[in-house]
C-alpha cells in the first residue's frame, strides 16, 4: 500500500531533495507504508498530522505514534506553510495568514479535539 514505487522513488531521485511532506487518508496503511519506506531511504519524513486520517482515531493515533517513534517529524498544515515560507517577507506571507486565520474559523474534527467542545 505504500507510494514508493519505482517511478515515485525515481521522481523523487531526480528532485535531489532531502525532506518529504506527507498527508492522505488511511493514516495506518498507505499513510504509514509510505513513511516507513521513505525513512528506510534515508529521508526526513514531515507527516502533516491534521491533514491525514483513519476510519478509526484509534488506527489514526497509533499510526502517527509509530511514524514518530520510527523517525518522522509530526506537524501541522499551519506549521508547515509558515516553515516553507521561513518568514513574513514571503511574498505569499499575507495570503497565507489570512487563509489560515479563516481555516481556523470552519468547524473540524482536529479543531474540536483541540480546543474542547463550543459552548
Amino acid at each position: 500500500f505504500s507510494m514508493c514505487t519505482d517511478e515515485v522513488k525515481s521522481h523523487l531521485k531526480s528532485l535531489d531533495k532531502q525532506s518529504v511532506v506527507i498527508f492522505g487518508i488511511e493514516s495506518h496503511v498507505c499513510v504509514q507504508q509510505t513513511c516507513l519506506d521513505l525513512l528506510e531511504d534515508g529521508k526526513d519524513v514531515h507527516i502533516i498530522a491534521d491533514s491525514v486520517s483513519s476510519q478509526q482515531p484509534y488506527d489514526r493515533e497509533m499510526a502517527l505514534t509509530r511514524m514518530s517513534q520510527a523517525g518522522a517529524f509530526l506537524t501541522t498544515a499551519q506549521s508547515a506553510a509558515f516553515m516553507l515560507m521561513q518568514s513574513a517577507e514571503h511574498a505569499n506571507f499575507k495570503a497565507v495568514s489570512k487563509l489560515t486565520v479563516e481555516h481556523m474559523k470552519l468547524p473540524n474534527e482536529f479543531n474540536e479535539a483541540m480546543q474542547g467542545p463550543s459552548s
